[in-house]
């Protein structure tokens, strides 16, 4: 009887420290994680909740859409009304390509003047610029433009810097998983998001 009560309890030991492993192993609610903060972007952004990664109240995005287009629809309100802690701003994919002469200021311009909207109605709020992706080298052979990605993005610092408000620079986490991108070379399939995720959370304020 005292070998099998030992036996048992070495069962029990094994199914604990078993379950405990799996506890660990789990994948991080992103959900839950990114709770009290709202992305602001683009297209690109918006495979956050596509892919069912975070909830949709914590995305605010929409495919073509730039700094000046945020300004004009009802996007700061609606970001005032969900009142994140953190907002993570990823712009620029559509910017850069914008038909002006001088496409890199004229969206920096819309750029500051968004930031400043958000900063005088949630001024408790964190503000993270993120940088713009890179694409591929066919997707920069089919659009001359992306080219400009390296630029733009010198730009966006030197912005957050002037503005005091964290940069996160996404060039070598997207050079790390290039595995990752869509057919198209520009967006990123659904198992891209949680290393973005996670990147961003060792990196945040």
């Amino acid at each position: 009887m005292k070998n099998k009560g030992l036996g048992v309890l070495l069962i029990i030991m094994i199914l604990w420290v078993s379950a405990c492993g799996q506890k660990d192993n789990q994948t991080p609610d992103y959900r839950e994680q990114y709770r009290t903060s709202v992305f602001l972007g683009d297209s690109i952004t918006e495979g956050l909740s596509y892919h069912d990664v975070l909830n949709e109240d914590s995305v605010l995005a929409g495919a073509g859409k730039t700094a000046e287009f945020t300004l004009m629809e009802d996007d700061v309100d609606q970001l005032v009304a969900r009142k994140p802690e953190h907002v993570f701003i990823h712009l620029g994919s559509t910017d850069i390509l914008w038909p002006t002469d001088h496409p890199k200021e004229y969206s920096l311009t819309h750029y500051e003047q968004l930031i400043d909207a958000i900063q005088s109605k949630i001024p408790d709020a964190t503000l993270s610029l993120l940088s713009v992706t890179p694409v591929t080298a066919h997707a920069e052979q089919q659009e001359p433009r992306y080219r400009n990605i390296k630029d733009y993005n010198e730009g966006l610092q030197a912005l957050a810097e002037k503005k005091q408000v964290q940069f996160i620079d996404l060039t070598t986490l997207v050079a790390d998983h290039n595995d990752l991108y869509d057919t198209d070379g520009i967006h990123f399939q659904a198992a891209f998001y949680p290393v973005f995720l996670d990147y961003l959370n060792g990196l945040s304020k």
